[in-house]
C-alpha cells in the first residue's frame, strides 16, 4: 500500500511540477509586454502615399457558410482601397446552399465595378490550405489579405496595414480581433477573455521582444514571396495558418502585430461548435510542434526564440496533463499519509496559488489595457478556470491525437450570424455535435463530486476549494453541453 501511494502522489506532484512551469511562463509573458510595450518607446508607425500602393488580393475561404457569406463578402467590398488595385477571391469549397448566396453577392459587385471572383472546388484537397494555395496560385499580387466567414474587415483595414510593407523584410501583418456577439451569453463572454489574453499580450509580447509568433488564419495581410519562399499554404495540419507562419520566420521574415487595429468576428454560441474549435486548435498547435520544433532547434535563431517557441507550441500539453491531475489530486490527498510526501502541503498550496494567480493576473491584465469598464468586466475573469478545466477533456483528446500521429479531417467552426441578443441559433442548420467526449465529462463530473464528499469526510478542507474548481468546471462543460444537445 506504501508503495502505490507513494507512487501516486509523486506522480500528481511532477504533473503538478509540469503545470506550474507554463503558469511560471505566464508571468514571463506579462514581463515582456510591460517591459516592451508599456515602458518602452514605441517608433511612428510608416506611412505611404496612395499612389505607392501595391496590388492586394482579399481571400475569402468558405465552407458550408449559409448564414455569413454574402456578409463577408460585401464587407470585403466595403474595404477602402482603389478598385483598380483591389481583387477579392470568393473561394467557395461548400456543398450547400452557401454557393448560391455567395455566386448572388458575387455577381452583385462584379455588376457595381468590383474586381471579385468566385471559385468553386469539387473537393476540399487541403481543406482550408488547399483552396488558400489554389487561390494564390490564380493570383499576381503582391500582398494577400484573408479573412474567414465569420469576419467583417474594417474599411480602413488595408490603409493601416499595408504600409508596414514598405520594408522589405514584413512578411506579415496580423491584426488583433473583436467580437460581434461578446455579451450574447456567459460562454461568448469567458471566450473573448481568453482571446483579448492571446492578442494584446502574447502577440504584443512576442513580436516586440523579437520572438516568434503566429498568423491567426484571418484578419492579416501576407507577403506573397513570404509564402511562397517559406513552402506554401500545407494541408497536413489542422493549423495551417500557425504551420506557415513558423516556417516564414525561420526563412527570415518579419512579423508585425497590430493592437490598435481591430477586426471583428463572431465567436460561437453553442458549447459544441466551440469545442469543435477547440479541438482543431489544440490538435493543430502539436502537429505543428511535432512537425517544426526540431527544425527550430537546429536552426541559428537565437536561443530566447527557441525556448519561447517550445512553449507555444507545446502549451495544450496542459490539457492531458491537467486531466492527469483531475484524477491523481484526490486520490494523492487521501493516500497521503500513507506516502513519503508527509508535509508536503505547504508546497503543494503554493504551487497551486502561484500558478492560479498567474492566469488570474494575465486575463485581469489584458481587460485592464482593453476596456476603460475593465473594473466591470473582471466579475467574469474567475469563470476561466471554469471554462478551462471543463474543456480539458475535449483538448487532451485533441493532443492525444495528435501525439499518435491520427489524420482528422478539418472540421469547420459552425456560424449562425450571431450578432445581438435578438439572433437565435435554435433551429438552424449546422448542429455542431461533437459528442465524443459526453461520456468522459459525466465520469470525470462523477468521480470529482465523490471526491469532495471523501475530502469532507476525511476532513482534508485545505484541498476543498482547489477540488471545487474542478467540480465546478467539469459540471459547467457537461451541463452546457446536455442542453445545448437538446436543442
Amino acid at each position: 500500500m506504501n508503495t502505490l501511494a507513494s507512487i501516486t502522489v509523486y506522480a500528481y506532484f511532477g504533473i503538478l511540477a509540469m503545470l506550474s512551469i507554463y503558469g511560471i511562463h505566464r508571468y514571463f509573458i506579462l514581463y515582456l509586454y510591460f517591459r516592451h510595450y508599456k515602458f518602452a518607446r514605441r517608433p511612428a508607425p510608416p506611412r505611404m502615399e496612395p499612389a505607392d500602393y501595391p496590388a492586394v488580393t482579399v481571400q475569402l475561404p468558405l465552407y458550408n457558410e449559409y448564414y455569413v457569406a454574402r456578409r463577408v463578402i460585401e464587407a470585403a467590398a466595403a474595404i477602402r482601397y482603389p478598385k483598380h488595385l483591389l481583387r477579392i477571391q470568393v473561394l467557395d469549397d461548400s456543398v450547400d446552399d452557401t454557393r448560391i448566396v455567395a455566386r448572388e453577392a458575387t455577381d452583385d459587385l462584379v455588376a457595381r465595378g468590383f474586381n471579385v471572383e468566385y471559385r468553386h472546388r469539387d473537393n476540399r484537397e487541403g481543406f482550408k490550405a488547399g483552396a488558400l494555395k489554389e487561390g494564390l496560385d490564380e493570383s499576381p499580387d503582391e500582398l494577400v489579405a484573408v479573412f474567414d466567414a465569420d469576419f467583417i474587415p474594417p474599411p480602413d483595414f488595408l490603409e493601416k496595414t499595408v504600409p508596414h510593407f514598405t520594408d522589405p523584410r514584413v512578411g506579415m501583418v496580423q491584426t488583433r480581433w473583436g467580437y460581434l456577439n461578446r455579451n450574447y451569453s456567459l460562454l461568448t463572454r469567458v471566450q473573448s477573455l481568453l482571446l483579448d489574453g492571446h492578442f494584446i499580450l502574447e502577440h504584443t509580447a512576442r513580436h516586440l521582444s523579437g520572438r516568434f509568433f503566429n498568423f491567426n488564419g484571418t484578419g492579416g495581410v501576407f507577403r506573397r514571396r513570404a509564402i511562397l519562399e517559406s513552402g506554401g499554404w500545407q494541408g497536413d495540419t489542422l493549423t495551417e495558418d500557425l504551420d506557415l507562419s513558423y516556417r516564414a520566420q525561420l526563412c527570415g521574415w518579419k512579423f508585425v502585430f497590430m493592437p490598435d487595429v481591430v477586426c471583428p468576428s463572431e465567436l460561437p454560441v453553442d458549447i459544441f461548435g466551440f469545442k469543435t474549435q477547440q479541438h482543431r486548435w489544440a490538435k493543430g498547435s502539436i502537429q505543428v510542434g511535432r512537425k517544426l520544433l526540431g527544425r527550430i532547434w537546429r536552426s541559428e535563431v537565437p536561443l530566447r526564440v527557441k525556448f519561447e517557441a517550445t512553449f507555444h507550441l507545446s502549451a495544450n500539453l496542459s490539457y492531458l496533463l491537467l486531466v492527469l491531475l483531475s484524477i491523481l489530486m484526490p486520490l494523492s490527498v487521501v493516500l497521503r499519509s500513507h506516502a513519503l510526501a508527509r508535509g508536503s502541503l505547504f508546497w503543494e498550496l503554493a504551487i497551486f496559488a502561484l500558478t492560479t494567480l498567474s492566469i488570474f493576473l494575465f486575463y485581469l491584465t489584458a481587460q485592464r489595457e482593453l476596456y476603460k469598464d475593465w473594473r466591470w468586466r473582471i466579475k467574469d475573469v474567475p469563470l476561466i478556470f471554469a471554462l478551462g478545466i471543463g474543456m480539458c477533456i475535449n483538448n487532451a483528446w485533441a493532443v492525444t491525437e495528435a501525439l499518435l500521429g491520427r489524420q482528422t479531417p478539418f472540421v469547420r467552426t459552425a456560424k449562425y450570424r450571431i450578432e445581438s441578443f435578438k439572433d437565435r441559433w435554435k433551429g438552424k442548420i449546422y448542429r455542431s455535435m461533437r459528442k465524443p467526449t459526453l461520456v468522459a465529462e459525466f465520469v470525470l463530473s462523477v468521480y470529482m463530486c465523490a471526491a469532495l464528499g471523501a475530502l469532507i469526510i476525511t476532513r482534508n478542507w485545505a484541498a476543498l476549494p482547489y477540488v471545487m474548481l474542478f467540480v465546478a468546471g467539469y459540471l459547467y462543460v457537461f451541463g452546457l453541453s446536455v442542453i445545448h444537445a437538446k436543442r
